[in-house]
């Protein structure tokens, strides 16, 4: 967690890569992404079963790597963002924004007084235990936390706008399987219906100064997407991009050894 300027190069627009981790918990796992070039990492705790106690070391990892660790917590809940956030989380992705109330209040939720209501725990994980004065703290921690709206269902996108309008909101992330479920066509990403979502949502985030983000399963989904306007893109999911290399390394295997 050394790239002090990471939410600066976000919001400039340049491409920026990183990695969606549902499954692979393990230790090792922020120097692996590190390793490949990876500038964030974005912790499921929503469709897992990823704990606070797990995401707390998980977080640790990231301490001296050029890695931005970030959670996606289960529900705009001030609880699970307000946790996340002082055990060391960088930015926050908060499934199914539907309005701008709430975004509003995951805003709030997420910067201390006067600018919100989060509360206060100085010194500990997020200031990487080191005590110094609290009000440069608060305009940091302010100023550097990553705020992800996943715009997912259709009161979403009807209210894209809205959304895209509240300070505080950096980043739109569309989440295409839940967008493509509400839409009522499922799975179905080459809907002229979906696509125009896609970009409805791009276009907004350009109008109103936010990145549009976006997790790419291929490189497919990179060149469908980044055209369009999104420029933060998360590699992912995890046990998908370990099979597809497993798969791929087995079949050369076989190929070259004649054993089908």
């Amino acid at each position: 967690m050394i790239n002090q300027n990471f939410k600066e190069k976000v919001m400039s627009g340049k491409f920026i890569a990183g990695a969606m981790i549902f499954e692979f918990f393990s230790p090792g796992i922020s120097k692996i992404l590190s390793n490949a070039g990876s500038e964030f990492v974005i912790y499921d705790m929503e469709h897992t079963g990823l704990q606070f106690e797990t995401l707390k070391w998980l977080l640790a990892t990231c301490r001296g790597l050029p890695l931005e660790p970030m959670v996606r917590v289960p529900t705009g809940n001030y609880t699970y963002m307000a946790r996340a956030l002082d055990l060391g989380a960088r930015g926050l992705m908060i499934p199914m924004v539907e309005d701008k109330n709430q975004a509003e209040n995951i805003v709030e939720s997420c910067r201390y007084p006067l600018k919100g209501r989060r509360g206060a725990a100085f010194g500990f994980a997020q200031c990487d235990y080191q005590n110094q004065a609290v009000k440069p703290k608060i305009n940091t921690y302010n100023r550097r936390n990553l705020i992800i709206a996943q715009i997912e269902t259709e009161k979403g996108l009807k209210n894209i706008d809205q959304i895209a309008s509240v300070e505080g909101i950096d980043v739109l992330w569309v989440g295409h399987f839940d967008l493509s479920n509400f839409l009522g066509i499922p799975g179905e990403f080459d809907n002229p219906v979906f696509t125009n979502a896609m970009k409805k949502v791009a276009i907004s985030a350009r109008n109103f100064g936010k990145i549009a983000g976006f997790m790419a399963s291929d490189q497919a989904w990179i060149e469908k997407v980044t055209p369009m306007g999104y420029t933060m893109i998360a590699c992912g999911p995890d046990t998908a991009i370990l099979e597809e290399a497993f798969q791929l390394n087995i079949n050369k295997i076989i190929s070259k050894n004649n054993l089908v």
